[in-house]
């Protein structure tokens, strides 16, 4: 059971790499309507259409047809890297100010509110020795 889930893991992952989106695959249609279009008007086979549309001659053919915006994969959201870059000013400096000390006069007053007026006889020093 562990392979079966181990494969199956395998396989979304290699799916998933090739950045496949439910978008794309649901301009597969558009994909073979514009092959046959080509194939008719053209003579062109299914690898030169996509060598004219998704290889070498891309840029020389992406101005015939308004039809190549409704084509699957021409989306280019795997190519998006983000980088941070860090700038760093060269010119930093820090000014270390040396003030003197000034001594605060204490203005705490504890007063314990402890009376000796009563004391209760546990806590009395022996009377007779």
């Amino acid at each position: 059971m562990s392979k079966v889930v181990a494969l199956t893991y395998s396989l979304l992952i290699l799916i998933q790499s090739f950045n496949i989106n439910l978008e794309d695959l649901n301009k597969i249609n558009a994909l073979i309507d514009h092959a046959q279009f080509h194939k008719e008007m053209y003579g062109d086979s299914f690898i030169q259409f996509l060598a004219e549309h998704y290889g070498d001659a891309k840029d020389d053919h992406e101005s015939d047809h308004k039809e190549h915006e409704d084509l699957p994969f021409k989306d280019c959201h795997h190519l998006c890297t983000h980088i941070n870059v860090t700038f760093i000013s060269p010119n930093t400096s820090f000014k270390i100010s040396n003030e003197e000390f000034v001594e605060i006069p204490c203005n705490f007053f504890y007063k314990d509110t402890f009376t000796s007026f009563e004391k209760p006889a546990v806590f009395q020093p022996p009377k007779h020795a």
